[in-house]
C-alpha cells in the first residue's frame, strides 16, 4: 500500500512538473493551433483528416417543432477522408480530394450496431456513398485567414433508400462552398473560428434533397491550456429551403490533442437542442490529422 502511495504521489509531481514546465516554454504554436480550416497550406504540403461521426436519436421534431420521444433508436454512422496539398509559390490555392463512407441502422438497433457493417434489408445499410473534388483558396491576399471551400459532391449510390425505407445517403448531386474565417486574440490564449455553409442540391428528382438550399453558420471558441491542448465549444445551425424544407441547431464540446509534430486527435460531442422535420439526437465524433 505504501508503495502505491507513494508511486502515485510521484505521478502527481511529475505531472505537475510538467505542467509548469510547458508553461515556462516559450510560447510556439502548434498544427492544432495554427491549421485551422482557414489555414491553407504550403506548396507541396499535405493535409489529410480522417474523421468520424456518429448520430444517434430516439426523439425528433416534427413540422411544427414539436418533440416527439421514445421512438426506436436510429443511428447514423459517417466517415470521412478529407485529403489535401498545396500547389501555389503564393500558398494561396489547395486541392483535394473528399469521400465518405456511411453506415446506419435503425428499427430499435443498438447504437454500436452500425460498427457491424452489415446490409440487413431490414433494418442496417453501409457503403461508400459519394465523393468530391474540391478546391481551397484565399480570395483576399491581406486577409490570409479568410478562405473558401468550393466542392461538387457526387453520389455513387442509386437509391436513397431501399425497399423497407432504410436510407443510406441522398443521391442528389450538391455544390457546396464553405466560408473560413478565423481570429486569434492578442495574447494567442483564445481564437474564435467561424464557418458559413452554402449547399444546393441538384440532379435527381426522387432525392429528397433536389432542388434545395441549405445555409449552415457555425461558431467556435478555443481556448489554449498549452501549445499542445485545445478546449472548445461551438453552436451550430442548419436551415434547408425549397422542396423539403428543415432546420436544426446544435450545442457541443470537445477538444484536440497534438500527438506528435505531425499528428493530432480531435474529440467532439453536439447535442441538437432543436429543429423542424429533423432529429433530436447527439453526435459523438473522433478525428485523425495528419499534417506533413
Amino acid at each position: 500500500m505504501k508503495n502505491k502511495k507513494a508511486l502515485f504521489v510521484s505521478f502527481i509531481c511529475l505531472i505537475t512538473i510538467s505542467m509548469f514546465s510547458q508553461e515556462d516554454e516559450p510560447k510556439q504554436s502548434s498544427n492544432i493551433q495554427t491549421y485551422t480550416p482557414s489555414k491553407l497550406l504550403n506548396k507541396g504540403q499535405w493535409d489529410v483528416k480522417w474523421f468520424n461521426n456518429l448520430y444517434t436519436q430516439t426523439k425528433a421534431a416534427n413540422g411544427g417543432g414539436e418533440v416527439v420521444k421514445d421512438l426506436p433508436r436510429e443511428t447514423y454512422f459517417t466517415s470521412s477522408l478529407d485529403v489535401f496539398t498545396g500547389v501555389s509559390n503564393s500558398n494561396r490555392l489547395n486541392v483535394g480530394f473528399l469521400a465518405e463512407f456511411r453506415s446506419n441502422a435503425v428499427s430499435g438497433r443498438d447504437a454500436l450496431d452500425v460498427f457491424k457493417f452489415d446490409s440487413d434489408i431490414q433494418s442496417s445499410r453501409s457503403g461508400l456513398t459519394s465523393i468530391a473534388p474540391v478546391i481551397k483558396f484565399n480570395p483576399i491576399k491581406d486577409v490570409g485567414n479568410f478562405t473558401i471551400q468550393t466542392a461538387i459532391h457526387i453520389p455513387i449510390i442509386s437509391d436513397e433508400s431501399n425497399d423497407n425505407g432504410v436510407f443510406l445517403d441522398q443521391t442528389a448531386y450538391t455544390f457546396q462552398n464553405r466560408f473560413f474565417y478565423d481570429y486569434t486574440f492578442p495574447e494567442g490564449d483564445w481564437q474564435i473560428f467561424t464557418e458559413l455553409n452554402t449547399e444546393y442540391n441538384f440532379g435527381d428528382d426522387s432525392s429528397f434533397a433536389n432542388k434545395t438550399f441549405v445555409l449552415a453558420p457555425g461558431v467556435f471558441m478555443s481556448y489554449f491550456p498549452n501549445r499542445k491542448v485545445t478546449v472548445l465549444g461551438f453552436l451550430q445551425h442548419q436551415q434547408r429551403f425549397g422542396d423539403f424544407t428543415q432546420d436544426f441547431t446544435a450545442l457541443g464540446f470537445g477538444g484536440k490533442y497534438q500527438l506528435s509534430s505531425n499528428l493530432n486527435i480531435e474529440i467532439l460531442f453536439s447535442d441538437f437542442i432543436r429543429g423542424t422535420n429533423s432529429g433530436l439526437g447527439q453526435t459523438f465524433n473522433i478525428g485523425l490529422r495528419a499534417l506533413f
